[in-house]
């Protein structure tokens, strides 16, 4: 193989080839080199939320939520069916709406197992029991006595919304103590309530949007998602503490230092909310697709779906935004971010300087080289010019000198 051969082999094996398969963005994001303002773009973010939580309260006051049976009480009728199919739940919702009853536009139907089907309505009086097991008898080819009946208080809905609500608080204030007693920061603990209390209104606000029953079910869920951003949160805080450590003694802001521990997290936390999201969304599909969006499955995956997309947004949008701002405010933070500025400013003309210098020794460099083999040419032609005279006579230059023109001999004087 030939040197050229060589080189050339040489040159199409260089890792320039890869460079740009290696500097994508997947690439980048994956190894922690991608670099994005969260922080400095926070006012953007904001925005962004405001948006959400006042569509989200606007439709709390408009819709409104649509309680279950549990919360605002009903009647409730379980039929024996043979087989639990596909047409099941159409089947006795139509069966239900042709009974006779009026105002039964809140009417649910699910199915318990394999062989039985609940009707949950609102309450209704002894007449309107009667006939409405016979419709279900009717259509489930039994008898009225074989369908079972019970009534449901608004009062367990009352007990149940209240013990929510104190289960709520509680969380609240020991997750607001747990953050300030391990991170030592009452500022983390004031943000990361503020990124939970965003969540929850979200959540609730998409559900009264979408329309979907609040049932116990959705309290669980609700309290899940609480649980969940909170961690996500915590390991967001984790690395801020961690580059934020000495802060005042580094080259760089508060808001600097924790956008940083953003960026490296920000791939941990696209793979823990992507890989809990793939189980849920399998609950949503089935009790949305198969139970046509009513039961326990369904209220449960939206809850979840909702609590956790918001969680993740919340953990690195609102969360560590808002540290960085409230932390930016004090007063050592402030005195230590226009150091940092003045060294910048000091720091930018002198490497400017030192650049031009630079490239003047640049130049007198190959000025020198320059003149050096010029030096080394003319000495070279002085050594060898007398050994070519004596071999050849250099030609003669022509004269400058003008020579008179010739006359014709008979012009000339005689």
């Amino acid at each position: 193989m030939s040197q050229t051969d060589k080189t050339t082999r040489t040159e199409a094996e260089t890792p320039d080839e890869i460079t740009p398969q290696s500097t994508s963005f997947a690439h980048r994001l994956y190894t922690g080199e991608f670099g994005f303002d969260f922080v400095g773009h926070r006012r953007r973010w904001y925005t962004i939320s405001a948006v959400l939580l006042l569509i989200s309260v606007v439709a709390l006051f408009t819709r409104g939520l649509n309680l279950g049976i549990d919360f605002e009480g009903g009647s409730v009728f379980t039929a024996p069916v043979s087989a639990v199919s596909s047409q099941t739940i159409p089947e006795y919702k139509q069966a239900a709406a042709n009974a006779g009853v009026p105002n039964l536009d809140g009417t649910e139907v699910t199915t318990l197992g394999g062989n039985s089907v609940r009707v949950q309505t609102r309450s209704l009086s002894a007449g309107e029991v009667t006939t409405m097991r016979e419709a279900l008898a009717h259509a489930a080819g039994t008898t009225p006595e074989k369908v079972n009946y019970s009534l449901i208080g608004p009062s367990w809905g009352h007990q149940i919304t209240d013990k929510a609500l104190q289960a709520l608080i509680v969380f609240l204030v020991l997750v607001g103590l747990m953050i300030w007693v391990f991170f030592r920061e009452w500022r983390m603990a004031v943000s990361a309530l503020v990124a939970l209390a965003h969540d929850l209104i979200v959540t609730v606000g998409i559900y009264a949007l979408v329309g979907f029953t609040v049932t116990p079910s959705t309290l669980i869920g609700v309290l899940t998602i609480l649980g969940y951003s909170l961690y996500d949160t915590v390991v967001v805080f984790d690395k801020v503490r961690e580059n934020t450590t000495d802060i005042t003694h580094q080259k760089r802001t508060f808001s600097e230092a924790a956008n940083e521990a953003v960026n490296q997290v920000l791939v941990r936390s696209i793979n823990t909310t992507l890989i809990g999201i793939l189980p849920v969304l399998a609950l949503l599909i089935a009790g949305v697709g198969f139970l046509g969006g009513e039961g326990p499955l369904a209220d449960l995956g939206l809850a979840l779906l909702i609590g956790m997309v918001t969680g993740a947004y919340s953990s690195i949008f609102i969360a560590t935004p808002l540290l960085a701002q409230l932390r930016e405010a004090e007063p050592a933070m402030k005195k230590h971010a226009a150091a940092v500025e003045r060294s910048r400013n000091r720091t930018s003309p002198k490497v400017a300087v030192k650049t031009s210098v630079v490239t003047t020794s640049e130049e007198t460099s190959l000025l020198n080289e320059t003149a050096t083999a010029v030096s080394a040419e003319s000495g070279a032609s002085s050594q060898t010019g007398p050994a070519e005279d004596t071999r050849r006579k250099p030609a003669s230059k022509p004269s400058s000198r003008k020579q008179p023109a010739r006359k014709p001999r008979s012009q000339r004087k005689k």
